[in-house]
């Protein structure tokens, strides 16, 4: 488990994470977890680079989740995050992307985290530059992509 002045992150469970599927009504995001799951439930060992990481106020309210794409030979990982609404604008992406940085880069072998966002989620931009990305120049499936070096 991770922790920050205000947060919580951590993988969640199998459990959590089918409730999570079973809850989501966007089939775009549903489709996402149903497969991040599939991806931990097949290499347990290495369920931390595949689960769905709760973001929790320390009282425990969930406000969003993270996620990582799996550790790729050549050391780098990629990031995807998201917050509930209600949670918007009171920096706590930016606080959970940066503590997910800094554990990511204490993993054996990290050398770079990447991250894409859709070029008109501006408040996403502003975290990863918060966060330290630099844009890539590369179009990614879901817009510009940027990179974080060890």
């Amino acid at each position: 488990m991770l922790t920050t002045k205000r947060l919580k992150l951590y993988p969640a469970s199998q459990e959590q994470m089918e409730s999570m599927i079973a809850q989501t009504r966007d089939p775009e995001l549903r489709k996402a977890y149903g497969e991040m799951l599939a991806a931990a439930l097949g290499d347990p060992d290495r369920w931390a680079w595949f689960a769905m990481w709760r973001i929790e106020l320390h009282d425990g309210t969930l406000v969003g989740d993270l996620c990582f794409k799996g550790l790729r030979p050549d050391g780098r990982v990629e990031i995807g995050y998201g917050l509930q609404e209600a949670w918007f604008g009171q920096g706590y992406a930016t606080e959970a992307v940066s503590a997910a940085i800094d554990w990511a880069f204490l993993q054996p072998g990290v050398l770079a985290v990447e991250a894409e966002t859709d070029p008109s989620n501006r408040a996403s931009m502003r975290v990863l530059q918060k966060c330290g990305f630099q844009a890539t120049g590369e179009m990614g499936e879901e817009g510009p992509r940027f990179i974080r070096q060890k």
